[in-house]
C-alpha cells in the first residue's frame, strides 16, 4: 500500500537488466551500437519515450525526455522557464510541497538576485482546512499579476493527496502572462494527464513512484511542443545535441528541438533498463483502465475508513472526498503522538505504508498491483491497532 513511495519490482525488470548485463560481458563497449536485442546503448532511452508519453498527455515523444532526477530536471527547465525581472520576478506554489521544490524554487530565487521570502508565493489552506480550494489559488494569481514569472505547483500534493487542477491552474497562469510547470511526481502513473491538451508549459516527474521504475531511478521531463522554435537559454550537454553531429567532436552545439535537447549526458542504461521492465507492464492496459480500477479502490479504501471511524475516531481523512480531486491515496490524519505507534503496529503486522510528519499515514492502493483484499486487510489491520 505504499505505491506512492516506492512500487514494486516488475518481474520483467530482473530478466531486463541482466540481459544488459551479460550484454557488458560479452560485448563490452560495443554494446553502444551493436546489441543482439536490438536495444542499442547510445539510444536506450528511446525504448521508453513512446509509453511515457502516453502516461503523460504529450503530443509525440518529442515532447518527454528521459533524464537525471526530479530536482534536478527541475532546475535544467527553469534555465529556460523562470526568466525572472526587476518587476516579474515571483514563483506562486501551494504551501507545504515536497521540501525539496521548496529549496529548488528558493535556490533559484537567490541566484536570479531575489529574497526567497518575497519572490515566493505560498497558497495556504483556510484555517480549518487541510487542501486548497481552486478559487483561493485563483485568487492569489490574479491578484499577483504581472509580478508572477511563474506557476509551479504538484500535481498531487505529496502530503495531503489533493489532485490539483491542473488545466485551470495553467489557463489562469497563462491569462497573467506567467509560465506554468507542474511536479508530476505523485500524479505521473496515478492519474489521467494531458500535458498537451491542457498546455502545460512544462512538467518533471521521478519514476521510482507509480511507474515503478526502482529506488532513486531517472526522471523525465516535458516541454511543449509550442515551444519547439525557441531559442531558450538552457544548459547544455553532448547528449541535447544533434545525433548526426554528436560524434564529430567540433564544439557546434546543434541543440534538438523539443526536450531531447535538454538531455546532458548518457543515461545510465541499467535505470533505463529498469524502467523499461515496468513501461512493458503499462503497455498492456491503459491511464483510463487503470484510473477506474483505481477509483473503485480508494473509494473501497474510504469507506471501510469511514465505517471504522463510526466506532473509532481517533483519525480522519484529510485527502478530498470527491474522488476527481484525488489520486489513490488517503492521507489519514492521526491524533497528536499516536501516528508512530500506530504505523510501527501495522508494519509488524505486515501492512506497510508510509509516514509523513506531522501525524499523517498515507495508504495508496496503486491499481497496477493492489487488490481488492489488500485494501480490506488493510483496514482491518488498522481496526486491530487502534
Amino acid at each position: 500500500m505504499i505505491g506512492n513511495s516506492l512500487g514494486l519490482q516488475p518481474v520483467a525488470t530482473r530478466k531486463l537488466i541482466n540481459e544488459e548485463l551479460d550484454v557488458w560481458a560479452d560485448r563490452g563497449v560495443n554494446g553502444h551500437f551493436d546489441h543482439p536485442l536490438n536495444r542499442p546503448w547510445v539510444s536506450v532511452d528511446d525504448n521508453v519515450l513512446e509509453q511515457s508519453a502516453r502516461i503523460v498527455g504529450a503530443k509525440s515523444t518529442s515532447e518527454v525526455a528521459i533524464m537525471n532526477t526530479l530536482t534536478s530536471n527541475l532546475h535544467f527547465l527553469l534555465v529556460s522557464f523562470y526568466r525572472p525581472t526587476p518587476l516579474r520576478y515571483k514563483i506562486i506554489m501551494e504551501a507545504k510541497a515536497f521540501p525539496s521544490d521548496f529549496f529548488a524554487f528558493a535556490s533559484q530565487t537567490t541566484f536570479h538576485g531575489f529574497d526567497p521570502k518575497d519572490a515566493i508565493i505560498e497558497v495556504k489552506p483556510r484555517d480549518g482546512e487541510f487542501t486548497l480550494r481552486i478559487e483561493d489559488i485563483v485568487d492569489v494569481i490574479r491578484k499577483e499579476g504581472d509580478k508572477v514569472a511563474l506557476v509551479l505547483f504538484s500535481g498531487v500534493q505529496y502530503y495531503t493527496g489533493q489532485f490539483f487542477d491542473l488545466k485551470r491552474i495553467t489557463e489562469e497562469g497563462h491569462a497573467i502572462g506567467a509560465r506554468v510547470g507542474f511536479d508530476l511526481a505523485h500524479a505521473a502513473g496515478n492519474v489521467p494527464l494531458q500535458l498537451h491538451d491542457w498546455n502545460v508549459d512544462f512538467a518533471a516527474w521521478c519514476t521510482y513512484k507509480y511507474l515503478n521504475g526502482g529506488p532513486g531511478n531517472i526522471g523525465g521531463l516535458f516541454v511543449h511542443s509550442k515551444f519547439d522554435g525557441e531559442k531558450f537559454p538552457r544548459l547544455a550537454g553532448w547528449w541535447g545535441s544533434d545525433p548526426a553531429t554528436k560524434f564529430t567532436m567540433d564544439n557546434q552545439f546543434h541543440g534538438i528541438p523539443g526536450a531531447a535537447g535538454y538531455r546532458l549526458s548518457n543515461p545510465s542504461v541499467l535505470a533505463v533498463t529498469s524502467l523499461l521492465g515496468s513501461l512493458q507492464t503499462f503497455e498492456k492496459t491503459s491511464m483510463q483502465e487503470l484510473r477506474e480500477r483505481s477509483l473503485l479502490l480508494t473509494g473501497y479504501l474510504e469507506h471501510l475508513l469511514l465505517e471504522l471511524h463510526k466506532s473509532k475516531p481517533h483519525f480522519k481523512i484529510i485527502t478530498p472526498s470527491d474522488p476527481e480531486q484525488r489520486g489513490c491515496q488517503l492521507s489519514v490524519l492521526f491524533e497528536p503522538g499516536q501516528m508512530e505507534r500506530v504505523f510501527e503496529a501495522l508494519l509488524n503486522r505486515g501492512i506497510v505504508c508510509d509516514e509523513r510528519r506531522p501525524d499523517v499515514i498515507r495508504i495508496s492502493p496503486a491499481p497496477l498491483y493492489c487488490t481488492f483484499e489488500d485494501v480490506w486487510k488493510t483496514v482491518d489491520g488498522l481496526k486491530e491497532v487502534l
